[in-house]
């Protein structure tokens, strides 16, 4: 596989144009999906905000009118040692508080087989950390001139790319922190994926309300799609074998396009009672979740064939207390995280459909979430400029997960006795 050709600073940064919007493609209203047929499929923000000027006005929240406390220096420090968090009087979720940003941290991955961890804050920078003593290990140079809204990296972590509101996505070389290259755009770029085969690169855009797809090998535009949604897209990512790419946006709406056929595979109107913040597939590719501001998260039949039938979604709810700001999935999924504008980092219970744990700590709204392969840790990002790395390892030996498994088991013995009793009745 050829490498992408490396970026020069003599060499002019490259544009991309945008042409006419695309035919408008059918819709699909959902039905509904039992949790047991969700769970045997599954047995097999980031919030973007359109104008960096909007940051304040935007927030859907607003739990605290009064502006966010400042952090002195001394609270930023990274701890030599672990902290045990104990926000809640049964829970004891040991954590780590990486320190470094002088801005909302917007987006954090894990990378190198969990030894790395990646970030991108509004202070303009893109950050490479280990994850053993939260130091950080590099700042990715020709940094973009304005805030990081997301970053994203290839499955084998040897390339990164960043969004920013100065209208570009850079691509490094993660090794060497070299610059390989610099698309420059005509309109503000909110949401950037590395498809996972690395072939590709999938941006959303803001004001065009679309999305573009990109050889990241020759650096080459494949499909433009402009006006795709009706309103700025939020987020934007590829299935698992990087031929769908699912894009949600503040018209409520979530679209799967096709990157062969260049077609609209499926139109999801109305899926959620406010703006969706984010989205994620399952590793099948199989179901995609989504995060709204409406403080709900949904997960959404979309196999190909298979989602007319089967009906659509089921909704996780009463989990955050605002918004919803970023969702991901466990590689195995049997576990969904997710992260919002109450601070809090929710671990839900896929199979079962319910929160399994409420991680608390971060002093303003978590932007964006992760988990590390082997499921073991935890990352969020958060606007109070600090990234959290949580210890869930031993989490199922919890007080208050037990005890949340214990109230899940009487509701469900209690739900089957009412059936029954109806039953016999009828």
């Amino acid at each position: 596989m050829a490498s992408p050709p490396r970026y020069s600073p003599t060499t002019p940064d490259r544009e991309c144009k945008l042409p006419p919007p695309s035919a408008p493609a059918g819709e699909y209203r959902p039905g509904k999906l039992s949790w047991g047929t969700l769970a045997r499929a599954l047995g097999c923000f980031r919030l973007s905000i359109p104008h960096t000027r909007l940051l304040a006005t935007l927030d859907p929240l607003a739990l605290d009118r009064e502006p966010p406390p400042q952090l002195s220096p001394e609270k930023q420090q990274v701890p030599e040692k672990l902290i045990w968090g104990d926000q809640e009087p049964l829970s004891k979720i040991p954590f780590k508080i990486l320190s470094g940003h002088e801005h909302a941290v917007s987006t954090c991955h894990f990378c190198v087989d969990d030894t790395k961890l990646l970030s991108g804050s509004h202070d303009c920078t893109v950050k490479l950390w280990d994850a053993a003593d939260g130091s950080v290990v590099r700042d990715f140079e020709h940094r973009p001139k304005a805030p990081v809204v997301e970053c994203s990296i290839t499955a084998d972590s040897s390339r990164v790319i960043a969004a920013s509101y100065d209208k570009t996505v850079r691509a490094w070389d993660l090794e060497t922190g070299k610059l390989l290259w610099k698309v420059r755009y005509d309109t503000f770029i909110v949401s950037c994926k590395f498809s996972p085969d690395g072939k590709y690169v999938v941006s959303g855009f803001d004001m065009d309300h679309g999305i573009c797809i990109m050889d990241a090998e020759n650096i080459t535009t494949i499909s433009v799609i402009k006006d795709h949604h009706t309103r700025s897209i939020t987020s934007c990512c590829f299935d698992p074998d990087s031929q769908r790419v699912a894009s949600v946006s503040l018209d409520r709406c979530i679209k799967i396009w096709d990157v062969t056929s260049q077609a609209t595979l499926l139109t999801i109107t109305k899926a959620h009672s406010n703006a969706i913040s984010n989205c994620c597939f399952t590793f099948s590719g199989h179901f995609l979740c989504t995060s709204s501001w409406d403080k709900n998260l949904k997960i959404w039949n979309v196999h190909t064939g298979e989602f007319r039938n089967s009906g659509a979604c089921v909704t996780l709810m009463q989990g955050h207390e605002g918004s919803v700001s970023s969702c991901h999935f466990a590689r195995d999924s049997s576990f969904l995280i997710s992260g919002g504008f109450d601070r809090t980092v929710a671990i839900w219970d896929v199979a079962e459909g319910y929160r399994k744990l409420s991680l608390k700590g971060h002093n303003d709204w978590v932007m964006d979430v992760a988990i590390s392969n082997n499921k073991k840790w935890i990352l969020s990002a958060s606007k109070d400029r600090t990234m959290r790395l949580w210890n869930i390892e031993e989490i199922d030996q919890i007080p208050l997960v037990i005890k949340y498994k214990k109230a899940m088991g009487l509701k469900v013995k209690q739900e089957k006795k009412e059936t029954y009793l109806k039953l016999k009745q009828g």
